[in-house]
């Protein structure tokens, strides 16, 4: 794939194979939603999240593709949206705009948007201590109220679901949930930029030693019990 396919939003076709993908799997994969959710709370996020560390919530950890070929296809398109939501949150930086998320309608043709707001609060478990100042923020923790109300909606336990969303109430709190997207990479893009300057220095940094020089004649640290210049220190390898 070349660099211009890679920032190119999906295709409804694209998105139909992602889907199907998905499906098979069953009841361990997210749902197209649900990723959206996801990957806008890891994109949001203060910390970074490596791939080889989200990617596999996706499809659950016991899933193993069946060749190189599918799996290259599969995060291919998962990562050109990743993309297609990066760019648009970066845009509302500098403009007044918003990035419209994925919501699947219901078999009633509604969009209720409590998968795209469960995908975004696993999005925030990945890296839980990164969210607590927004979290604690009482001028902007109000941001994550819609997300909050909607993620927890059908929550089993009583104490967690808030009061019915009334449906002519819905699209509203939908609204909300959207502008609040927004806020929140607003607030947080300092500290993402913070992150990133510390992970830029700690790439520049010179590797130094770790921990007190061992004398040839001090014990061995691997623990062998024979003197470091008998052992690691030699110049073949010993067998412990």
């Amino acid at each position: 794939m070349n660099d211009s396919t890679t920032h190119e939003p999906l295709t409804d076709e694209e998105f139909d194979r992602l889907s199907e993908f998905l499906d098979a799997i069953g009841p361990s994969a997210m749902n197209l939603e649900s990723i959206d959710g996801y990957f806008a709370a890891l994109i949001c996020a203060p910390e970074m999240v490596m791939p080889s560390a989200y990617l596999p919530q996706i499809w659950g950890e016991d899933y193993a593709f069946e060749s190189n070929e599918l799996a290259s296809d599969i995060i291919s398109l998962l990562m050109r949206h990743w993309n297609t939501i990066a760019s648009a949150l970066q845009r509302t930086l500098e403009a007044q705009d918003v990035y419209l998320p994925v919501l699947l309608e219901a078999e009633d043709g509604i969009a209720y948007g409590n998968d795209w707001a469960q995908g975004f609060l696993r999005g925030m478990s990945a890296r839980p201590e990164s969210w607590r100042e927004l979290l604690d923020s009482e001028e902007h923790g109000g941001s994550l109220v819609p997300i909050m109300l909607l993620a927890h909606e059908n929550d089993p336990d009583p104490e967690m679901r808030p009061k019915p969303v009334q449906p002519e109430k819905r699209d509203e709190l939908l609204q909300m949930m959207i502008g609040s997207l927004t806020r929140i990479y607003r607030y947080l893009e300092p500290r993402r930029q913070s992150g990133a300057h510390a992970m830029r220095d700690d790439a520049q940094m010179p590797l130094r030693r770790v921990g007190p020089k061992v004398s040839r004649n001090d014990p061995c640290p691997c623990g062998s019990g024979r003197k470091y210049k008998l052992c690691c220190a030699g110049a073949t390898p010993t067998l412990h």
